[in-house]
């Protein structure tokens, strides 16, 4: 009970309030999206690069130069605003079961990141010729999780 009124509590901020009930809102919610999107296009090059599918003549280090700095502005910003989403309904939000695996398919996600990116700083001087089986594992594994986190924030206005 106490749990639930620290949500309730949230919603009722006058942050919450005036994303909920101005036009910040479909601001907010189509900043989300553009930035998903962006993010997740240059996700996909690098994960499908690491995975062996796709663009194996570019070498792994000039693709993540490119996008990563891309990747992680677009992230910034689809946190930001998506943490604005939230507080407008934050009590109904950690109710649905779609949102709960968003957040933990996005926490894997992340988990999956932060290995990927401390083997590689150490072992990506190799990869241009041929990519160990764990690092095309983990590219595998960050599509599938991202996947996940985009149809479970699809499906959280249509579960209840």
């Amino acid at each position: 009970m106490l749990q639930h009124e620290f949500w309730l509590n949230l919603e009722y901020t006058w942050l919450a309030e005036q994303i909920g009930a101005t036009w910040l809102f479909p601001l907010f919610n189509s900043l989300h999206v553009i930035s998903i999107t962006l993010m997740l296009g240059a996700l996909l090059m690098l994960d499908l690069r690491l995975a062996g599918v796709a663009a194996r003549v570019y070498p792994y280090r000039l693709l993540s130069r490119d996008f990563l700095p891309w990747i992680w502005l677009a992230f910034s910003v689809a946190t930001i605003t998506g943490i604005g989403l939230f507080i407008t309904r934050a009590s109904a939000h950690v109710l649905n079961p779609a949102f709960q695996w968003k957040m933990l398919l996005m926490l894997m996600a992340g988990v999956n990141m932060l290995i990927f990116h401390h083997r590689s700083v150490r072992l990506a001087e190799g990869w241009d010729r041929t990519i160990p089986l764990s690092i095309r594992l983990a590219g595998i594994a960050s599509l599938v999780l991202w996947a996940g986190v985009m149809l479970g924030g699809r499906w959280m206005g249509h579960i209840i």
